[in-house]
């Protein structure tokens, strides 16, 4: 696994914040694999979260970040894999506590509800952020089924 590699992927709704989240993390020093959708022609969220989501199982990346409307579909569809959480995060600082608290592996945005300036600045957040481990470690340790 490459350990400055990120995946990404989102329906239509969050294509047009897509470019400039690809742009910063590669100016970030980020290989970033993007998994679509190219347009905002209308499509099913739930094709590009599974993709993005076997991306991360595989070991071809550590961290993924999911983009739809609201975020909740495409985080849904992408916690039904073994070992990905996913979180829906609307501010900086539920970006922050997703990784502190919940060793969070993609961060879902929901692109009709948060600024592109404020996405940048979460997947930033986000992946500055390091898990604390401690007691959220045993939390964590809990979520499999």
């Amino acid at each position: 696994m490459k350990e400055k590699s990120i995946v990404i992927g989102g329906d239509h709704a969050g294509f047009a914040y897509k470019a400039s989240i690809i742009k910063m993390l590669e100016e970030m020093g980020y290989t970033v694999k993007d998994m679509g959708t190219h347009s905002t022609d209308s499509v099913d969220y739930p094709d590009y979260a599974h993709p993005l989501a076997r991306w991360i199982e595989e070991g071809k990346a550590p961290f993924g970040i999911t983009l739809c409307g609201s975020g909740n579909g495409i985080a849904i569809a992408a916690n039904k894999h073994k070992g990905i959480r996913a979180a829906l995060c609307w501010t900086e600082e539920l970006a922050a506590l997703a990784r502190k608290h919940n060793d969070a592996n993609v961060l879902s945005i929901p692109a009709r509800f948060v600024t592109k300036q404020l996405a940048l600045r979460m997947v930033k957040t986000f992946l500055a952020t390091d898990f604390e481990g401690g007691r959220h470690a045993r939390r964590v340790s809990k979520i499999p089924v």
